[in-house]
């Protein structure tokens, strides 16, 4: 299945917004899910959705809140295969 990084970061997006309650103008790819608000287990909490939502292996040891969102993007995009790397 081809997914595109726009689409990707677009349902990351929704994500952040929906289940972790963060204003989507607060949402941006260089904001960090520090600056989120999300706190560790919230971090995890968000890799294991995006494992579910897109069935990827999402390592969750390497889920941080130094992580940007369009790092977050870029990882799920690398790992369904688009070139373009997530960044939206």
């Amino acid at each position: 299945m081809d997914h595109d990084h726009t689409d990707i970061y677009a349902r990351l997006v929704t994500v952040l917004s929906d289940k972790f309650e963060v204003p989507a103008d607060r949402i941006n790819e260089a904001a960090t899910l520090d600056d989120l608000e999300l706190d560790s287990l919230a971090v995890v909490e968000l890799y294991v959705t995006l494992q579910e939502e897109w069935q990827v292996p999402l390592d969750d040891s390497t889920a941080s809140g130094d992580l940007t969102v369009a790092d977050v993007s870029r990882a799920v995009a690398e790992l369904l295969g688009d070139p373009d790397r997530g960044a939206a």
